[in-house]
């Protein structure tokens, strides 16, 4: 039989994939069998002009079995795709809490929920937290109540459960950490960790807060896929972020701080060019010899106002000279946030609940959509403290001028781009500034 070529190995060494954005559109790349999630994200980045923020994700969703969880960086894609049904697929999403846990772990790790497994009623100081799930000689433990659903049934069993770096267990006997009280429920090495997609009402689950433990090998078996619910979203976030750190450790820390080190096949590309929202989040005085920083909200508002109104006047000059202009200028600022990355019309409240969900529930995370009630109105949709918060964006007109304002017309805009671009300073009325535009973008 005749050996094979160089160049004939290559070509057996890449696997085709297709990466789907949200609004369904695909795109078909050729992945060689040693690139990373993170290879992908960083040439799907490029090929669809995005911003590399280092929070784009490559995810794999499972429809059927309703089921889906964020890569980490450093997976080798083909070897996932190898366990990956016909009906699943990649898709190409925002994740700006993939290493949210690192910048602040507090959130993510409540004091009751973590203990050292080798003391029953001893804590993890909390300025050694992550060290002790990083350090593969440590035995940090997360213990609390999950709900269990029963193989075969509908029911669910509330259980007191522990993950530890062999696993997760279960005890048979009230919250009793003995060993002959231990169940395993489920190793760490060969599961993953997926999010649950469907809701409560097709699982009967007792709570919104749904997350799923599948085995590696299993593709489509629901017997061997376990199905647990928390009391809270913070609990589960706990859980789920617990679980990646065990099963990964270090390789996670790596991943979150050596953004360059890692191989990229795109390094040679120039960087893709920004969105008129991201070019310009501070506020600049010009009118000096040199520009400033306006860090006054008040001076900010006000320089915003005056800007919009100086390039309004621009326009109808120009309009009177018979220059071309698609739009009238007054009713450009009803429209020009339409341009925007965080704005996303017509949706319903519960798909902004959806798409923040999917992107990160972290401080600062926010769209603006078209409002239901109202339809000369807007609705900021921010996340703060993991709970999602709606506020209301009011047209209100001043001297003939249509102006936007969500404190009820103390601070006005002449758009939505100016509204958003302060509150990405200021916090004003706001729980928080806006951190995160929740972004879709097509592929």
């Amino acid at each position: 039989m005749p050996s094979c070529s160089p160049d004939c190995c290559l070509f057996q060494a890449v696997e085709i994939i297709k990466v789907y954005s949200e609004d369904g559109a695909g795109k078909v790349v050729e992945v060689p069998a040693d690139m990373r999630a993170r290879d992908v994200c960083q040439l799907l980045v490029y090929k669809s002009h995005c911003l590399d923020d280092n929070s784009w994700s490559l995810v794999e969703h499972h429809p059927l079995l309703g089921l889906e969880r964020c890569l980490e960086d450093h997976e080798l894609v083909v070897q996932v795709q190898a366990s990956m049904t016909s009906d699943s697929k990649f898709l190409f999403r925002k994740n700006y809490a993939k290493y949210e846990f690192f910048r602040n772990p507090l959130n993510f790790f409540p004091e009751q929920m973590v203990a050292w497994c080798q003391v029953s009623n001893g804590s993890i100081p909390q300025s050694q937290l992550l060290q002790n799930f990083l350090n593969s000689s440590s035995c940090p433990e997360v213990q609390g109540f999950l709900y269990l659903k029963e193989s075969g049934r509908k029911s669910w069993k509330r259980l007191s459960m522990f993950l530890r770096r062999s696993g997760l267990y279960y005890s048979t006997k009230g919250s009793s950490k003995e060993p002959r009280h231990l169940q395993l429920l489920s190793d760490l090495d060969d599961s993953s960790v997926f999010t649950v997609t469907t809701g409560r009402k097709l699982h009967n689950a007792p709570t919104d807060y749904q997350f799923c433990i599948k085995p590696s090998k299993v593709r489509s078996e629901c017997k061997e896929l376990r199905m647990l619910c928390a009391e809270d979203e913070q609990s589960r976030t706990c859980w789920m972020t617990a679980f990646r750190l065990l099963k990964y450790g270090i390789l996670l820390y790596q991943n979150y701080k050596s953004p360059q080190q890692r191989k990229s096949p795109v390094s040679h590309f120039s960087t893709p060019v920004r969105s008129v929202s991201e070019n310009s989040l501070v506020a600049m005085d010009f009118s000096g010899r040199t520009g400033r920083v306006i860090e006054n909200p008040l001076e900010a508002q006000s320089a915003a106002v005056e800007e919009g109104q100086t390039w309004r006047k621009r326009g109808h000059r120009m309009n009177a000279l018979g220059s071309p202009s698609l739009l009238h200028p007054s009713s450009l600022s009803s429209v020009i946030h339409r341009t925007q990355l965080w704005f996303h019309g017509r949706i319903i409240r519960e798909e902004s609940h959806k798409m923040i969900m999917q992107q990160g529930q972290v401080d600062g995370l926010f769209l603006l959509r078209d409002s239901q009630s109202n339809p000369k109105a807007f609705v900021l949709t921010l996340c703060h403290h993991q709970k999602i918060r709606h506020f209301q964006i009011l047209p209100c007109e001043e001297e003939g001028q249509m102006l936007f304002s969500l404190d009820d017309g103390s601070t006005k805009f002449t758009d939505l781009i100016h509204l958003v671009e302060f509150y990405q300073l200021n916090r004003g009325v706001l729980p928080c500034k806006l951190k995160h535009p929740c972004t879709a973008v097509a592929l």
